[in-house]
């Protein structure tokens, strides 16, 4: 019996003091062996054909100074959360993406490694990031506070963003199905129809909320180069 709204998202489940919940993020490994097929299927070629849009659109957000192979990493992380979105909507599996354990393990990293590239090879440009082109002088003080605040904060922006997303639509679905068993049958097909539509919305959310987080990191890394 759930005691708290929120234990949907707790990952108490454990077998030997072991938590099994966080094993929902590795079980893709298993659709692994389906793409070496000689003669690949069609669910293959479609992700293949998302895929390659998706490199053209990063490479070409990165600019001309991007290194090759670049977009692979934000590909990757693009599929990763839209893989472990979508498995959070099937019935008694974890929704991993929905805790800040695993957003921010994943922001955090990458906005390191974006501000030390950035520091150590384009210093200069970096500065000058910092002040905006034709800010008075007596405002540059204020706005290079500014702008270093802003970039401190990307990953929690970029967790935060992904995080109540994910939680949002879940709550609302599970709100609705607690109360199921209070209403008359007659209601039971609409209540039905609504949990249907919340589980449309919340396909789209997943797809939208992956491709946001991956096009903001590739963005934040075109701006070091």
């Amino acid at each position: 019996m759930m005691t708290n709204l929120f234990s949907i998202f707790d990952p108490s489940t454990n077998i030997l003091n072991l938590s099994i919940n966080w094993i929902s993020t590795i079980i893709g490994i298993m659709f692994i062996p389906f793409t070496y097929w000689m003669i690949p299927n069609r669910h293959f070629i479609f992700w293949n054909m998302i895929l390659t849009n998706l490199h053209k659109e990063f490479k070409t957000l990165l600019n001309k100074n991007n290194f090759n192979g670049a977009t692979f990493i934000f590909i990757s992380l693009f599929s990763f959360v839209l893989f472990n979105n979508f498995l959070g909507l099937f019935p008694y599996i974890f929704t991993s993406t929905s805790h800040l354990t695993l957003s921010l393990s994943l922001s955090l990293p990458l906005w390191l490694s974006f501000m030390f590239y950035g520091w150590i090879n384009n210093s200069q440009h970096m500065f000058a990031h910092m002040i905006p082109q034709g800010t008075p002088n007596i405002l540059m003080p204020f706005m290079v506070l500014i702008e270093t605040i802003s970039n401190i904060i990307r990953p929690g922006t970029l967790a935060v963003r992904l995080t109540p997303n994910m939680i949002a639509g879940h709550l609302l679905m599970t709100l609705l199905s607690s109360t199921g068993s209070n209403f008359p049958n007659f209601l039971l097909f609409i209540l039905i129809f609504i949990q249907i539509l919340l589980l449309i919305l919340e396909s789209a959310v997943a797809i939208i909320q992956s491709y946001v987080i991956a096009i903001l990191s590739t963005l934040y890394s075109s701006e070091v180069n």
